[in-house]
């Protein structure tokens, strides 16, 4: 049996649940809206390994009779508000319940995508860039800082073909820096940014699924392809098959990082040098099943269910 954990307002939950259905995989889905209340948790670890049951509408389920999660982590407003506490001791309780179910994705022996412990890395982007540097991959220049007048430096010194984005793992759109942005410069010294010189080529992206490799060409001339049609341009995506080289990189990088399904950003230069700007380690793979055709949920289903 598989657990999908998550909430079905989530399209990424959403399109996995619809995809068991259609190839016929038994599977639980674990509500976090509902959880705790119509789903409960009870485990327990011992020199023997984890041992536990989950409790839901449709009746009890062992821990030992899962062989793979799909989770995907939310900020936690589920169950059903308890009587005699305030708003504020009601969300540290709920936090509490999302914290237990957390906590056990991280022990289970099965199949988990993905587990907590492995999506520390996401928070920080320039660690993620000298990590993925071990692995043969190219890395733009960089630049952090909260001053202006070293910004303004960069600029200059990379011809005025830079762009910025955030420092952490919450998700930003690309932008190009410009001369009319010379004038907001002031604002950096409130918030560090990242700043990259321009690395001219094609999008890639490739999702690792266990030690599968699918990888996805996206031509645009947006910034940032995945916003193409709500910023007026085209998108279009293909299916590629990488030399074997940067194939075999891209699953050592998602190992390395303890990743069992993984999202990396490449681009291919003219002169087929492979940069890689980062490593996903909850990839939305939806929106480039849709656009290339690539079964990457069904990759993703028969991976949990043990198949391959």
């Amino acid at each position: 049996m598989i657990l999908v954990c998550g909430v079905l307002a989530d399209g990424m939950i959403e399109l996995m649940c619809a995809r068991l259905n259609h190839m016929g995989y038994p599977y639980l889905f674990l509500d976090e809206l509902r959880f705790p209340g119509e789903f409960n948790l009870t485990w327990s670890i011992s020199a023997k390994g984890v041992d536990g049951y989950i409790s839901a509408p449709s009746g009890r389920f062992n821990l030992a009779d899962i062989t793979g999660v799909y989770a995907r982590y939310v900020q936690y407003r589920g169950g059903t508000k308890r009587e005699g506490i305030s708003d504020r001791e009601d969300e540290l309780v709920k936090s509490e319940y999302q914290a237990s179910l957390m906590q056990l994705l991280d022990i289970l022996p099965c199949v988990v995508v993905n587990r907590v412990r492995a999506s520390v890395s996401n928070d920080s982007k320039p660690y993620q860039q000298l990590m993925v540097s071990t692995f043969g991959f190219h890395t733009p220049r960089t630049l952090i800082t909260t001053m202006p007048e070293e910004a303004r430096a960069f600029y200059e010194d990379c011809g005025k073909k830079i762009i910025y984005k955030s420092l952490s793992g919450v998700r930003s759109i690309v932008r190009r820096f410009e001369d009319i942005d010379l004038s907001r410069l002031e604002r950096v010294r409130n918030c560090p940014t990242q700043f990259q010189e321009v690395v001219e080529g094609v999008d890639i992206r490739v999702h690792t699924v266990g030690d599968e490799v699918i990888a996805t060409e996206l031509t645009s001339d947006a910034s940032d392809y995945r916003y193409a049609g709500s910023t007026g341009h085209a998108l279009k995506a293909r299916a590629i098959e990488l030399p074997e080289e940067v194939a075999s990189a891209c699953t050592r990088l998602a190992n390395s990082a303890g990743l069992t399904v993984s999202g990396i950003d490449l681009r291919r230069t003219i002169d087929d040098r492979y940069f890689c700007f980062e490593i996903n380690p909850s990839p939305g793979f939806l929106f480039f099943e849709r656009a290339s055709g690539q079964p990457i949920s069904e990759a993703v289903a028969r991976l949990l269910r043990g198949d391959r």
